[in-house]
């Protein structure tokens, strides 16, 4: 049997985000054993605004609902392994500034930081590239955005490589694998434990990965409908159809992700392989981590964890074990 659903994640630093019906949920074992989980509701802005939800606008909302979500729960697990030191003078100058809102500002930086390094490095740059083919011959708009197409894949491609073979990243990469593996035996409707979801597979069609190949080909056609004109004029054009190559492609995804038909598995190939770098095997405690996320976040505690919240509403402990019985930590909530 099949379940539907949409619940989706994201590895973070030593733990897993799952984002499900009864909001998003934020797993993370700490150094001692002890998994930390937070879960807090949230809609996604496609459904509080009708124009948000509107197809091919939604796709472009909904990544930079992502990138949002992802940035946060980043920042929130690392806060688990960061080591205690004295804020800076910088620190003290910028929280005076936007005292409460200082995070939130942090946020808004990073962002833009992120967005202009990806525009510069995945757009901007290859059409300066591809300039240097015109002088061995290569003619045509078609032409030179298809080779500006592969130049842009194969940065992509370099770039995951690269980081692939980072050992902190390798973590990460494990627990991107959980994520995939607990969601994969979820959707099969098995129990969610680490024996049952060692079994499933890691590389999933609905992964951000696979979106993130796809803008690559789906930029391909749509900068090739618009000629190739002068260095400024090719820039602006990539800046202003980026929200359409999100929202086409996102679109995509759905598809995909309803279908199961040939042209289905020929497009999702090529993004399941690249999940070859970008995801490892877990061991169980990982599973373990992504499992408890998985649970809250799609409001499917059990009733022996719901039975171990206390009088005032907070979760009593809950031992966690390895494969073998060993006890890890105690799992504790710190839910809002």
């Amino acid at each position: 049997m099949s379940r539907k659903t949409s619940v989706g994640g994201q590895a973070v630093i030593e733990g897993v985000m799952m984002r499900g019906i009864h909001g998003i949920a934020i797993a993370v074992r700490k150094s001692n054993g002890e998994i930390v989980v937070n879960r807090e509701e949230s809609i996604p802005y496609s459904k509080k605004n009708k124009f948000f939800g509107l197809p091919v606008i939604r796709g472009f909302v909904s990544l930079i609902e992502s990138l949002i979500v992802g940035i946060n729960t980043l920042n929130y697990s690392a806060t688990f392994f960061q080591e205690e030191e004295e804020p800076t003078k910088f620190d003290d100058w910028f929280e005076g500034i936007f005292k409460e809102k200082s995070e939130a500002v942090l946020i808004g930086i990073t962002l833009i930081i992120s967005l202009t390094i990806a525009i510069l490095l995945f757009f901007i740059f290859p059409t300066f590239a591809a300039n240097v083919f015109k002088k061995f011959g290569v003619r045509g708009s078609i032409s030179l955005n298809i080779v500006e197409g592969i130049i842009r894949v194969s940065i992509f491609l370099i770039y995951i490589y690269v980081i692939s073979k980072m050992s902190d990243i390798k973590r990460v990469f494990q627990y991107h694998g959980a994520e995939h593996k607990t969601i994969f035996c979820y959707e099969n409707e098995k129990e969610l434990t680490p024996e049952n979801a060692a079994k499933f597979g890691r590389l999933h069609p609905r992964c951000g990965t696979n979106f993130l190949f796809l803008v690559m080909i789906v930029s391909i056609i749509l900068f090739s409908l618009t000629g190739w004109g002068n260095i400024w004029q090719r820039i602006l054009c990539r800046i202003t159809l980026l929200p359409l190559v999100s929202g086409v492609t996102y679109e995509l995804i759905r598809w995909m992700g309803k279908s199961n038909g040939f042209l289905t598995r020929v497009l999702s190939y090529p993004g399941l392989m690249l999940q070859n770098l970008t995801t490892e095997e877990p061991d169980y405690s990982q599973l373990e981590v992504a499992i408890v996320a998985l649970k809250y976040a799609e409001g499917i505690e059990s009733e022996d964890e719901k039975s171990k919240y206390n009088e005032d509403g907070q979760i009593k402990d809950i031992v966690s074990v390895d494969r073998e019985g060993v006890q890890l930590g105690i799992c504790k909530s710190t839910m809002k």
